[in-house]
């Protein structure tokens, strides 16, 4: 069985409205989670009797990016604080979210995140001797995985 070492440098966008935030080189992690709502189609007659039975509803999805906090600038050139506080209770950000820059493929598959919510940030987190972070947490949308 063969493996492979992947050194994590996550491509990341948000984009709400005409404005897209490359705030990639402000980040040092970034988190997906993807998935559906389970609803229960059990019946009476179902086929596997010994269990319950599941089909999928709604897709999930929730984005979860520690950055650096900075503040300043404006536009796509923003900080993070400042293009937090732009997106922040919209509740239609887009997110475009890879594991590197390379092209979307198979080792490098490209998550596009529609319509997703921030409800909220902590704009102001300081600790003397410790640089200061702030988590973004953004559920709710759609998504889709390209490789081509």
């Amino acid at each position: 069985m063969s493996t492979s070492t992947f050194l994590s440098n996550a491509n990341i966008e948000i984009s709400q409205g005409a404005t897209t935030y490359d705030l990639s080189d402000q980040a040092n992690s970034c988190t997906i989670t993807i998935g559906f709502d389970s609803l229960e189609s059990t019946s009476f007659s179902s086929a596997s009797p010994a269990g319950r039975s599941f089909v999928p509803g709604l897709q999930s999805v929730e984005v979860s990016i520690d950055f650096f906090l900075s503040y300043g600038g404006s536009g796509a050139s923003s900080e993070v604080e400042t293009a937090l506080a732009a997106i922040v209770g919209q509740g239609d950000t887009n997110l475009t979210i890879s594991p590197n820059s390379s092209a979307p493929a198979t080792d490098s598959p490209l998550y596009e995140i529609t319509g997703a919510m921030l409800a909220s940030f902590t704009p102001i987190s300081s600790k003397v001797g410790e640089l200061a972070m702030v988590t973004a947490s953004f559920v709710g949308g759609t998504w889709t995985r390209s490789i081509a």
